[in-house]
């Protein structure tokens, strides 16, 4: 193997020291964009956040999880499980109990989930006063292109009554 390539071939960087942030979104084979795409679901940050404090049954967390069909709650457990992040374990009873958790590292990641939600609930009024500022930029963009545009006919009307 060369000096500076990697093992695996699910690696998304380049093996030279200018890494380019923008190479593994556009990469559909990559595993960081595939890892990425599956831990930022809104049902699986929901389900994450739900296990941190508990092992619970599916039903308990269907009932938590405004929304989310059963199919969907049965998918997201599959690929967390799939992907480490969440305990499955089955009791022999009848009828079979069925219990979920988060494995040591889902716990790792709920911590990283946690510090993105402390950051947005920090930055939540000046996110809400950024949107509002927008919102009022693009109305009034838009009120000026319509007010251009309403003069703009009224020129063409002009100059076509004048050729009549």
């Amino acid at each position: 193997m060369e000096d500076g390539t990697f093992e695996s071939l699910g690696y998304c960087r380049d093996t030279d020291a200018d890494y380019d942030v923008l190479q593994w979104d556009t990469r559909e084979d990559c595993e960081v964009r595939q890892i990425l795409d599956r831990v930022a679901d809104k049902w699986s940050l929901l389900v994450i956040a739900l296990l941190e404090r508990r092992s619970l049954r599916f039903t308990e967390l269907r009932r938590m999880i405004d929304g989310i069909s059963q199919r969907m709650l049965a998918r997201t457990l599959r690929h967390l499980e799939r992907d480490g992040l969440v305990n499955r374990t089955v009791h022999p009873t009848v009828p079979p109990r069925v219990d979920y958790e988060l494995t040591p590292l889902g716990a790792t990641l709920h911590e990283t989930i946690r510090a993105l939600v402390t950051w947005t609930e920090t930055h939540q009024n000046q996110i809400a006063a950024a949107r509002a500022a927008y919102d009022r930029r693009s109305a009034a963009e838009q009120a000026d292109a319509q007010r251009a545009a309403v003069e703009r006919e009224a020129i063409a009307r002009a100059v076509l009554s004048r050729q009549r």
